[in-house]
């Protein structure tokens, strides 16, 4: 062991003295330039390229003979194929005394199986196959997704046309999927900001509105299999359908088994999407009270614009400078120099097919819930009645703008979204066009649709929150309407 370490300090040593004369006979490296004594350049001043065009590869629009579309995007990174079906038809149709059946619909219809195979074993088949066949909904819609590896394509995509053409929605996973929703009921007002995004949407839209609307336990139990039936019978329909699929695969050769697969469905009978009044909030100030938090939820509602609405681009551009990020002035203001935030922003939303809401949040600590409507009713009427600036313009628009691409940068976001243009009859381009519409935006634009659709007015703001340690009573405001979130074990009046 001593004769190791002998050995081996004698071999540093002469590596050492190798370097060191290797050192002395190099020639000196040229002298790094001296400081001329001027101030470094401000990273402000620093040059900004302008950005590439944005041309994202487009996926192949195929239209077949029954009104089905097919959105085929290929992708040959990974050995994938994914899949999307939608289907019009969501949960703003589904009747008010059976709110909740288009998600219990939504469920049970990959749990429930279908003819020949249980919800469980196609579990056990999909995991032996490294693949996943999903289920989903929205106000709109319902989905049947899926993903497989390349090689097993052949064995899982028949899964999703079984579900597709027979479906059987078992009573027993039916039973389960109400139990479960009303297990979510049962929860819905233990946390302060999920009762301020339901109670506001309800100010805002209408509590009998289909875009806030809540399933309640009586509204649960009235969901029949009967009626799961029936809503696959009125929706699934190749007129009703968009399909995107993206992943390694042929395109041809791809179309040929899609048209096989579909192409000799009945058409069927296009959907027509309910009609919804929106008849917006009532002013005044709403408090829910709850006493186990020392924090307070408040929001501002109204009425917001459809994304078809002319001044959508200038409104996007409005909603990042006011209220959008850590440079807004909502955040700036209220959260960094006044400190009375947790959170803060929003904005005037943009829906694709109705009335978004305009929505405007914060979350404070108790005792600065009255100081935080203050400072939030300030800095609206400083937008409303001030001038936008445009070094502040350009910083909204290039936060937009460089964030843009990360929201595409990908073959499957960009079909996603050729998807819902495709959905609600939007161009093809839009994704072009709204680069170039956020760049043609100017201070006058901003100033102009301020005072157009943002009116303090005309809001309802809701407090959420602990009454007894605020800085000041809500009456302060005005009349305070109190709600009750008590849960409802059946419908009033029965």
């Amino acid at each position: 062991m001593n004769q190791l370490r002998t050995l081996f300090f004698a071999l540093s040593a002469l590596l050492l003295n190798t370097a060191l004369a290797a050192a002395q006979t190099a020639k000196p490296a040229a002298e790094a330039p001296k400081p001329s004594g001027s101030v470094a350049t401000s990273w402000q001043k620093v040059p900004i390229p302008p950005l590439h065009q944005f041309k994202p590869q487009e996926p192949r629009r195929i239209e077949l003979p029954n009104g089905m579309v097919i959105f085929l995007q290929e992708d040959h990174e990974l050995p994938v194929i994914d899949g999307t079906i939608r289907i019009r038809g969501g949960s703003r149709e589904e009747p008010a005394e059976k709110v909740g059946l288009v998600s219990v619909y939504a469920d049970v219809w990959r749990t429930g199986g279908t003819h020949s195979k249980t919800g469980d074993e196609l579990d056990d088949f999909l995991e032996a196959h490294a693949a996943r066949v999903e289920s989903s909904d929205n106000a709109d819609s319902t989905f049947l997704s899926w993903s497989s590896l390349k090689e097993n394509f052949d064995q899982v995509f028949p899964v999703v046309l079984d579900l597709l053409e027979n479906p059987e929605f078992r009573q027993n996973k039916l039973d389960l999927t109400k139990q479960q929703l009303a297990s979510f009921i049962s929860r819905r007002n233990d946390d302060l900001d999920e009762i301020a995004q339901r109670e506001s949407a309800k100010l805002g839209y209408g509590a009998d509105n289909p875009y806030a609307r809540t399933a309640e336990y009586y509204t649960i139990e009235a969901i029949t299999r009967e009626d799961l039936l029936q809503w696959h019978k009125r929706t699934l329909a190749p007129v009703n359908m968009i399909l995107g699929m993206v992943g390694d695969f042929d395109s041809a050769a791809m179309e040929q088994k899609l048209r096989q697969a579909f192409g000799s469905m009945p058409k069927g009978e296009k959907f027509v999407p309910a009609q919804v009044p929106f008849r917006g909030p009532t002013p005044g100030i709403y408090f829910v009270e709850k006493s186990d938090v020392n924090q307070s939820a408040i929001q501002m509602v109204d009425l917001g614009i459809e994304r078809r609405n002319p001044d959508y681009y200038s409104v996007e551009v409005m909603n990042e400078l006011f209220g959008g990020g850590f440079s807004s002035r909502l955040f700036v203001s209220i959260r960094t120099r006044q400190g009375l935030a947790y959170s803060v922003g929003g904005g005037v939303s943009a829906a694709f097919d109705h009335l978004g809401i305009t929505h405007f949040a914060m979350g404070t600590k108790s005792g600065s819930t009255a100081a935080g409507i203050d400072a939030l009713r300030k800095e609206m009427d400083k937008l409303i009645n001030g001038t936008v600036k445009a070094d502040e313009l350009k910083r909204a628009k290039d936060a937009i703008l460089n964030s843009f691409i990360f929201e595409f940068d990908s073959k499957e976001k960009v079909l996603a979204e050729r998807m819902r243009y495709e959905f609600y009859g939007f161009p093809p381009d839009f994704l072009e066009r709204y680069r170039a519409g956020i760049e043609k935006v100017t201070p006058a634009d901003i100033d102009r649709v301020a005072r157009k659709y943002i009116h303090p007015e005309k809001m309802a703001v809701l407090v959420v929150g602990n009454a007894k340690d605020f800085d000041r009573d809500l009456s302060t405001f005005g009349k305070v309407t109190t709600i009750d979130i008590s849960i409802p074990e059946k419908k009033k009046g029965k």
